[in-house]
C-alpha cells in the first residue's frame, strides 16, 4: 500500500517536472497510449511452431558437441570449454599462441580477443571455439522460446518502455531483440514463430536506414539530403562522393566501408571502434572519417554541436524533446567523459528514431481501428512492425501501414517504408 501511495506521490512531483522540461506532450501523446498499445500487443502474443523450434534446439545442441569434439582433438586432451582459465591455459601455455590482452586473471578469451587470434595464427582452436560459442548461445536462445510458449500455443514476450535510456523498447522473458537477423540460423529460429488460426499471414514492415535518415534531417547537411532523395542506394551514392569515383565504379569493399562508418557516426564510433570493426588500422579509419567529413561537414558540425551543447546544458534532447543527462560528459576521467560523448552523439539520432516507430505503431494501431479492421499488431522489434493479417486484408492493410508509418513525423530525408508478407516470420522478411 505504501509503495502504491509513494507512486502516486511521485506522479504528482514527476508531472510538474516535465511540464517544465517541456516533455509533458511526449508522456501524454506518446508514452502513455504505447504503454496501452504494448499491454495489447503482450496479450496477443505470437503463434510459435514446437516441432520447428525443437527440431533447431537438437541442430544447435549437436553443433556445441561437435565443437566439443574438435576442440579437445586440436588440444590434444579434453578440457572445460566454459572454464576461462582452462581456455587460458590451453591457448598460452600448452600451445603459446599470440597473447592477448591481461586482465585480472591472465589473458582475456572473449569474442574479441578470439577473433584477432584467429586472424594471427593458423591454429584451428580460436576459430572452433567462436563456433563453439555461437551455437550454444543460439540453443539458450531456442531454449527459452520453447519454454516461452504458452498453452495457448502462442509466445507472449514482456515489452519494457523504462529499460533503455535511448526510449527504445526493449523485449524479455522471451528477448526477441537477440534473434539474430543477419545469419542463416537466425533466420531459420524466425521461421519457427508463425501465423495463427484465423489469420492468413504475417506481414513485417519497418523503415529503411530510419537512423540515417534522421542524421540527415537533424544534421541539415545537403550531400546526405541529396543522397537520400536521388533514389540511388545510399551507400553506394555517399561511397562514390567519399572515394571521389563514379557510382560505377563503387565497389563491394568501398560499399562496406561507408555503410560501417555512417551508422558508425549515427552510435558514436570512434576512428578506433572503425578500425577494429572494419579490420584497418587506426590510421585509415582517421584518413577514412576525415575524407568523409570533408564530403559531409553539416554531418561533422551537427556532431560537434551536439556534443558542446549537451556539454553546456548536461543533457541531448531528441526531436519530440526526449532528454537524456549526461553528466560525466564534465568528468575528470578521460573514458568516463569520451564515453558520454559518444551518448551524446547517440542519444537524439537514436532516440528520435525510437520516437518515430512509437508514433507509427501509435497511428497504425488507431487507423486498424478505425477501418475495423480484424488484422492486429504482434510485435515491435528495433524498427520493425510484425501484424497478423485476417482473410481477404492484406491489400488494405499495407496500403494503411505504409500511409501511416512513412506518415509518422516529416523528415527532410523523407522516411521509406519496407512491407513483407509471408506464413511466418522470417519469409515475411524483404
Amino acid at each position: 500500500m505504501s509503495q502504491a501511495r509513494t507512486v502516486l506521490d511521485l506522479g504528482t512531483a514527476f508531472g510538474e517536472k516535465l511540464r517544465e522540461v517541456g516533455a509533458s506532450d511526449l508522456m501524454q501523446d506518446v508514452e502513455l497510449p504505447t504503454s496501452t498499445l504494448l499491454a495489447r500487443l503482450e496479450r496477443h502474443g505470437i503463434a510459435a511452431d514446437r516441432a520447428h523450434l525443437e527440431a533447431m534446439e537438437q541442430q544447435f545442441a549437436g553443433a556445441v558437441q561437435q565443437a566439443v569434439k574438435e576442440a579437445h582433438a586440436a588440444a590434444g586432451h579434453e578440457f572445460n570449454l566454459g572454464s576461462p582459465k582452462q581456455l587460458q591455459e590451453v591457448l598460452f601455455g600448452e600451445l603459446n599462441l599470440p597473447k592477448t590482452k591481461k586482465t585480472k586473471t591472465g589473458y582475456t578469451t572473449d569474442a574479441d580477443a578470439l577473433a584477432w587470434l584467429a586472424a594471427q595464427t593458423e591454429n584451428e582452436l580460436p576459430v572452433i571455439m567462436l563456433r563453439h560459442r555461437e551455437q550454444a548461445k543460439l540453443r539458450v536462445t531456442v531454449e527459452g522460446l520453447i519454454k516461452s510458449i504458452a498453452p495457448d500455443g502462442r509466445i507472449h514476450t514482456t515489452f519494457n518502455q523504462t529499460v533503455a535510456a535511448t526510449g527504445r523498447l526493449s523485449s524479455t522473458d522471451p528477448n526477441l531483440q537477440n534473434i539474430p537477423v543477419r545469419t542463416d540460423e537466425g533466420r531459420a529460429i524466425r521461421r519457427g514463430f508463425v501465423v495463427g488460426e484465423g489469420f492468413e499471414s504475417l506481414m513485417t514492415a519497418d523503415y529503411s536506414q530510419i537512423e540515417l535518415r534522421v542524421m540527415a534531417h537533424l544534421s541539415e547537411d545537403e550531400g546526405l539530403l541529396e543522397a537520400f532523395t536521388s533514389g540511388e542506394d545510399l551507400h553506394t551514392t555517399v561511397a562514390s562522393q567519399v572515394f571521389s569515383v563514379d557510382r560505377s565504379k563503387v565497389d563491394a569493399e568501398m560499399r562496406r566501408k561507408i555503410k560501417a562508418m555512417s551508422y558508425g557516426l549515427a552510435y558514436g564510433l570512434s576512428a578506433f571502434g572503425l578500425s577494429q570493426q572494419l579490420n584497418i588500422d587506426a590510421g585509415e579509419a582517421r584518413a577514412l572519417m576525415d575524407t568523409y567529413f570533408e564530403r559531409f561537414g553539416g554531418v561533422r558540425d551537427y556532431l560537434r554541436r551536439a556534443v558542446d551543447e549537451a556539454r553546456a546544458t548536461g543533457y541531448t534532447e531528441t526531436m519530440l524533446g526526449r532528454r537524456r543527462y549526461l553528466p560525466d560528459l564534465n568528468s575528470d576521467n578521460r573514458q568516463r567523459r569520451e564515453m558520454a560523448e559518444r551518448m551524446a552523439l547517440n542519444a537524439p539520432i537514436q532516440g528520435t528514431a525510437a520516437d518515430i516507430v512509437k508514433i507509427a505503431m501509435l497511428n497504425v494501431h488507431g487507423a486498424l481501428t478505425e477501418a475495423k479492421l480484424e488484422s492486429r499488431m504482434l510485435l515491435q522489434v528495433h524498427d520493425e512492425i510484425v501484424l497478423e493479417i485476417a482473410p481477404g486484408e492484406r491489400k488494405k492493410v499495407e496500403e494503411l501501414v505504409r500511409r501511416e508509418m512513412a506518415g509518422a513525423v516529416s523528415l527532410r530525408a523523407p522516411l521509406d517504408v519496407s512491407v513483407g508478407v509471408g506464413p511466418n516470420w522470417e519469409s515475411a522478411a524483404h
